[in-house]
């Protein structure tokens, strides 16, 4: 069976504080490079052949750009958004900035493979900032968020660690469903979802659980996460702590302190 790219919405609520718009600038003005690299990356404009990406290297629509092993970088986009890539991840930047017929500001981006990490504070009602997976979709909104894809990618599992986002593979109609809501690991129901409340301490998530609804709209808070099956289904949701084996890992604990060098 073919994998193919589903669009799947996922809108996040709760913005950053802080988030500033867009600067209109002049149509030159660069909309992203490459801020930090480990190891090595490298980076292939359209019909052209990979070369390295180095530091301060400019990336815009049409460019592709891939970590390999022991290898991660960074992205700085606009000076507002970050993107920043596990070992061997590639991604597709299909739109960087770009202002479409309604003069709204477009980005849209493919992870193929492997592990990203994005702080997105700059989209504004007049902005879109999409991101897609080979199972998966996302429209972004000022959120700090993590996807990982699996390697026969066959999976995509987003974790939120500050914001809110609703996920839904019927963006069309996303407004007219009525959402479900995570809760003590499983979906709910609205009216029977609490109210606001901490996040738990350290707890085992729920294993796989399979929702195969016709359609459907999920709401993923912080310190949520979700999996996503290949044929756009729901296989496991809960929440997850900071304290998790997962969250301590070299890939978590640098993200997060170059989260708090950036603000």
């Amino acid at each position: 069976m073919s994998v193919r790219t589903r669009t799947i919405l996922l809108w996040s609520c709760l913005l950053l504080g802080g988030a500033r718009a867009f600067g209109e600038g002049p149509p030159d003005e660069q909309k992203g490079k490459v801020t930090y690299v480990e190891g090595t990356a490298k980076k292939r404009a359209t019909a052209a052949d990979w070369a390295d990406a180095a530091v301060n290297a400019p990336v815009g629509s049409g460019d592709r750009v891939r970590t390999l092993i022991e290898s991660r970088a960074e992205l700085t986009l606009r000076e507002l958004d970050v993107l920043r890539l596990a070992p061997k991840t590639t991604i597709d930047i299909v739109k960087l900035y770009e202002e479409s017929k309604t003069k709204a500001k477009e980005t849209q981006m493919n992870v193929e493979s492997g592990d990203i990490w994005a702080k997105v504070a700059s989209v504004g009602k007049d902005a879109k900032f999409d991101v897609g997976t080979p199972v998966a979709g996302a429209a972004i909104t000022g959120t700090i968020f993590r996807i990982n894809v699996a390697e026969d990618s066959s999976t995509a599992q987003l974790k939120v660690y500050k914001g809110e986002v609703r996920l839904s593979n019927v963006p069309d109609r996303m407004e007219s469903i009525p959402p479900l809501v995570i809760s003590k690991g499983q979906i709910v129901q609205p009216e029977e979802a609490p109210g606001p409340r901490e996040v738990p301490g350290p707890k085992e998530v729920a294993g796989p659980k399979e929702v195969s609804l016709e359609e459907w709209v999920v709401i993923v808070k912080s310190f949520q996460q979700i999996t996503i099956g290949k044929e756009g289904q729901i296989v496991a949701q809960g929440d997850f702590s900071p304290k998790d084996r997962d969250e301590q890992s070299d890939w978590v604990k640098w993200n997060l302190a170059r989260d708090k060098q950036q603000r």
